[in-house]
Order: structure tokens, then sequence, then C-alpha cells
């Protein structure tokens, strides 16, 4: 089955913005090749706007000139990507990726390039043209480059095939579809036709739909049609955020599962902000370290993607070892049916049975601005109390409690006596 665990990744945003370049993937990619892939991470995903030969920083260029085909399709800008030149695309890259035993990946917006409908250019595979593709009464709020594409002529449907075989042919594995998760109910035929693309082009790809908060009411759709969802808007290095995502992920928590996760965003750690007119104390995370494992723990109990958004070539030790905490990371592969026990404005603690039945993982959240002593008794989460450890220190437990800093954390597997 393809996601039969939530995906492990590297995305370019968080710290390039639209300004990423060939050699800055190729950069990312060898290093997790060369530290993490042991661990489970394995897709290096470009983000927006690679097409755009002017692309810089975060902001957007309205109406810039884009890399396009003679089919209405969006190529890389050969000036940042220049294995693309002579029509190659991302082929060249995915190869580069595909031989250091990763996985590569691509973000999209939804719809047909503006260009593209305006020159009625034709679609490729198709009698039909991008024109009657388009519906220009569906753009983006925040970025107009594409008009939706229509769900009532098979010019749409005979586009999304288009793109996704063009997709297939380079070797992508990945695809982020951008301005479609939250925008039920007049996206929900464009996110089936995206993904009856996805799913004919001959390929195996990730299907990932961006941004959120996708709606709740909206999670068999989201699970039908799709590998992952965001369950929140863009996540950045903010405590409120952070601790604002444990209401999201109480709900979202139950529809975790093979095939379909509900997606928490990027993890915005280490060397983040890289491009753009930055202060430098503003290029690293102002998560604290205590704040950095808690969202790894967080993350890892709901089952949510992982993908790291910070320059992985740049990472310090603490960083790596948040990145490669097999004990942790584990929890995602090993657990099922992740719940909080309880939540309140100053704690939450949450639960996950093992799947071999052997034992739980538990964890403690501290979400006050004051240290806390958060104790968790054997009975209220049905713990066999042979084995208590817990998992980042490594320390063996007579009784799950622990004396916790402002917004740190505390994990424990409860296991029965081997």
């Amino acid at each position: 089955m393809l996601c039969q665990y939530p995906p492990m990744g590297w995305n370019s945003w968080d710290c390039y913005g639209t300004s990423v370049t060939e050699a800055i993937v190729k950069k990312n990619a060898d290093y997790m090749a060369g530290h993490l892939r042991p661990f489970g991470w394995e897709y290096v995903v470009v983000d927006i706007q690679w097409s755009r030969p002017d692309a810089r920083d975060y902001s957007y260029r309205p109406f810039s000139e884009a890399a396009m085909d003679e089919w209405g399709r969006l190529l890389p800008a050969v000036n940042r990507f220049p294995s693309a030149e002579g029509g190659r695309g991302f082929g060249p890259l995915a190869d580069y990726v595909h031989g250091l035993g990763l996985k590569f990946g691509i973000h999209i917006m939804r719809g047909i390039p503006r260009e593209a409908a305006h020159r009625r250019l034709p679609i490729a595979g198709s009698s039909c043209t991008c024109g009657q593709a388009a519906d220009p009464s569906s753009v983006c709020r925040w970025n107009p480059d594409m008009y939706g594409a229509r769900q009532d002529h098979p010019a749409g449907q005979a586009y999304y095939d288009s793109i996704f075989r063009l997709y297939a042919d380079w070797g992508v594995d990945f695809v982020k579809c951008d301005d479609i998760a939250r925008e039920y109910p007049h996206c929900r035929g464009e996110i089936e036709m995206i993904s009856r693309a996805c799913r004919g082009c001959g390929r195996d790809m990730v299907l990932s739909l961006s941004p959120g908060p996708a709606p709740l009411s909206e999670a068999e759709h989201l699970k039908a049609w799709s590998n992952m969802w965001r369950i929140t808007d863009d996540f950045w290095d903010e405590w409120s955020l952070l601790k604002g995502m444990f209401e999201r992920a109480e709900k979202w928590c139950i529809h975790a599962g093979p095939g379909h996760w509900p997606d928490a965003d990027m993890l915005p750690f280490g060397a983040i902000r890289q491009c753009g007119d930055m202060e430098e104390s503003e290029r690293w995370t102002k998560f604290t370290e205590e704040e950095q494992k808690t969202l790894m723990t967080l993350w890892c109990m709901m089952r949510s993607p992982l993908m790291m958004g910070g320059d992985l070539a740049l990472s310090d030790p603490f960083t790596l070892s948040l990145l490669t905490k097999r004990e942790i990371l584990e929890i995602r592969e090993e657990s099922f049916c992740a719940h909080p026990l309880r939540t309140t404005e100053e704690e939450s603690v949450w639960v996950a049975p093992r799947k071999d039945g052997r034992g739980v993982y538990l964890a403690a959240f501290n979400l006050s601005d004051r240290e806390r002593r958060i104790h968790i008794p054997p009975e209220e989460a049905e713990t066999p109390g042979d084995r208590v450890t817990e998992l980042w220190t490594g320390t063996v437990c007579e009784e799950m409690t622990a004396d916790l800093a402002p917004h740190a954390c505390a994990a424990w597997l409860a296991e029965e006596a081997r």
C-alpha cells in the first residue's frame, strides 16, 4: 500500500520560499541520504514557483512569465534548474535523488496557468484546449498564477491527466497540490479530478493537499481521494501555534491510518528563513529545544507526516538529534489509535497503544509557562507496569511522573517485561 506510514521528508518552503535552486535541492538530498535515510526520511520536495525564472524570497510576483511547454504544462526554470534544459524537466533531478535511494516530489497549484488558457494552447493527448479547461471565476486568493479547472467540461480532467503523465515521465513520487484542501465545497470535484489523474498516470505518487485547515466534516472525502491533507494554515515557529495544534490533533487523530494521514504541516526546525531580507537572528528557528521536542512528540503521537523545513545541510547537532531520535520516530509505525486522555489549558496527556499488544506509548506535555509536575497513574491508561522507559532520555522509570519545564514534554513506553 502507498503511504503505509506517514511520509517523512524535506520541503524547501520554510528555508528558501520560492527561490529554491537545483544546487540547494541536491545539497539537501545529499545530507538526507548521508544522515537521515536510515531513520525513514526519504522524500525531497521542491516547493512553489519552480517554473518562475524571477522567483525570490517568500513573495509571489503576479503574472510574471513562467517556463511552459507547447501543451500548457509548467516546466522548471532552467536558470534555477539547469538540468531541465532541452525539455528534460525534472527528470534529471529526480534521477539524481533516486540515485541516492530517496524519492522526489514537487509542488503544484491547482488549475491551469493563465497564459496557457489565454493562448488556448492544446492539451496533450486530447482534442480540448487549455482555454476550455480553465474556469476564470476560480482564482486563488493569495497567488493568482492559475485559473481553476472546470469540473463541468472534459477538458478539466484532460489537463490534469496530461500534467500527471508528464510528472510520471519525470519520475515524480510526491505531489503537493496547493490552494485546495480548505476550499470546500467548490473544489470537491477538482480534488477528485486531481486524484484520478494521479492514480491513473502509471506511477505511484503520494498526493498531498494544502493549505489547511481542511474542514473536519470532509474527513471521509479527504481519506478517499488523497494520502495526506493539511489540518492547519502554514505552521511556523511560534508557541501559540504549537499550543493550538493540540486541539486540532485531538479532532483529527481518529482519521489517521494507512494510506491517509492528517498533516500538521512542516517542522520549522534549524536553519529556516534562509532567503529574503531577514535579520541574521531570524534565520534560525525561534522554538526552544523543549518546544521542538514537544512538537516532535505530538506529531509522532498523532502520526502526522514529518516534513523538515530547515536547510538540512546547516543542521546543528541538536537538530540532527531530533530528526534521528529513533525511539520517538518509531511511535508512528508501532502504534495505532492515538488520542488524548486529558487536555487542559496547562497540560495534555496522550496515549497510543502498540500494535503488537505488548505495551502503550504515553506522552505528557506542559502547556503552561511555569514548571509543572505531571503524573500518569498506570490505571488511567490501563498500562502494563512491568517496565517503563522514558524515550527521550532512555531512563527506566518506576512510574510515569515528570517535572517539566515550560512547554516541555516527556514520553514513555510502558511494556511487559520480556
